[in-house]
């Protein structure tokens, strides 16, 4: 399978599926020298594991990284760090009945017309549960990029159609769902609450900023910065849309209204995201990411099964309601991952 390897210089390779032993993360290029050690990459995983958030799973996986490489007295050695995270709360035979079924909204049917066999216990590879090895990547590529005073914060604006305009970041930290609003947020929580007794499921969105950029990442003309952080938001099974800035709002605007005005001081104003002409201004840096609702649901919906035979099925096991809050650490790090990357590229040029 092609496919598990992200960047150019910092490269991170994940594997493991959602019922085997483990997933864990290779990552390769990171520099020699960094103050690294388990309990760092830990607080991230503590903030995407199972059974946290107004919404989450009761499945309950400890997610405790363990560093098996890469690291000698407390430093990173500049050879690969090798990361695993034993899976221990995965009941497998919740999923027998899904052995010969397609589960709608899931990548199954998609899965099996590519390589001829799915993992259905989960989903396989293609479940979730792969983003821990990449929060746990993540984590270095933040550790890197902080001591450089680059900053990556990310939050929900949006769920099940409630929304905000506040970024008010002290609010955030006071709820599960890190939303910087609390009249949203507890509107928030009692939609969950009416969804999941109708065994439904709901998406949203969340904004990631990253502060303290340097002007200068993004290389022109195909790896613009701006396309390497859609791709790799996109590249999170639950995100179906990716805007920088003002985004799909810019559509409806005017160039006199959309354009940052320079000043001495800097730009007047940052509908561009922090990124022109697919490279860093210098700005806050700004990405929002649609995210889906959760497929598994209690509901009955129509499909087919191997046979192509028209079945109806609910889903039954444990899944969240929704991917916020749970897949906030998930866009941070993949933000941290492509910045760590652009970041040492630019350094190489210099």
């Amino acid at each position: 399978m092609a496919g598990n390897t992200f960047g150019e210089i910092f490269r991170v390779t994940t594997w493991g599926e959602s019922h085997g032993t483990a997933v864990g993360a290779t990552i390769d290029g990171c520099p020699p020298g960094l103050e690294l050690n388990e309990d760092i990459i830990q607080a991230d995983l503590d903030r995407r594991r199972p059974g946290t958030g107004g919404a989450a799973s009761p499945r309950k996986e400890p997610d405790k990284v363990q560093i098996l490489s890469g690291i000698f007295e407390g430093r990173t050695t500049g050879t690969p760090i090798s990361l695993i995270i034993f899976n221990k709360d995965a009941h497998s035979k919740s999923y027998d009945n899904l052995r010969d079924i397609f589960r709608p909204g899931h990548g199954d049917i998609t899965y099996l017309e590519k390589y001829g066999i799915r993992d259905y216990r989960g989903g396989g590879r293609a479940s979730a549960r792969e983003t821990a090895a990449r929060v746990a990547a993540g984590a270095v590529a933040r550790l890197l990029l902080s001591g450089h005073g680059i900053k990556v914060t990310a939050f929900t604006i949006a769920l099940g159609g409630i929304t905000t305009n506040q970024r008010d970041m002290a609010a955030a930290a006071k709820n599960r769902l890190f939303c910087p609003d609390e009249e949203a947020a507890l509107r928030m929580e009692e939609k969950i609450k009416g969804v999941r007794a109708q065994g439904d499921t709901l998406g949203g969105v969340v904004e990631v900023r990253a502060t303290g950029c340097p002007a200068g990442l993004g290389e022109p003309v195909f790896d613009k910065l701006d396309g390497a952080l859609a791709r790799a938001l996109m590249s999170i099974g639950a995100v179906k849309g990716v805007e920088i800035g003002d985004g799909f709002a810019a559509a409806a605007s005017t160039g006199s209204q959309n354009n940052d005005s320079l000043t001495p001081d800097g730009f007047a104003s940052n509908h561009s995201g922090g990124i022109l002409a697919g490279i860093s201004n210098g700005d806050e840096i700004i990405v929002r990411a649609a995210v889906k609702p959760i497929p598994s649901i209690g509901r009955e919906q129509q499909t087919i099964n191997l046979k192509h035979e028209i079945v109806n099925i609910k889903i039954g096991g444990r899944h969240d309601i929704s991917a916020i809050p749970r897949i906030i650490p998930v866009c941070e790090a993949m933000v941290c991952l492509t910045l760590a990357d652009f970041f040492l590229r630019q350094q190489a040029v210099k």
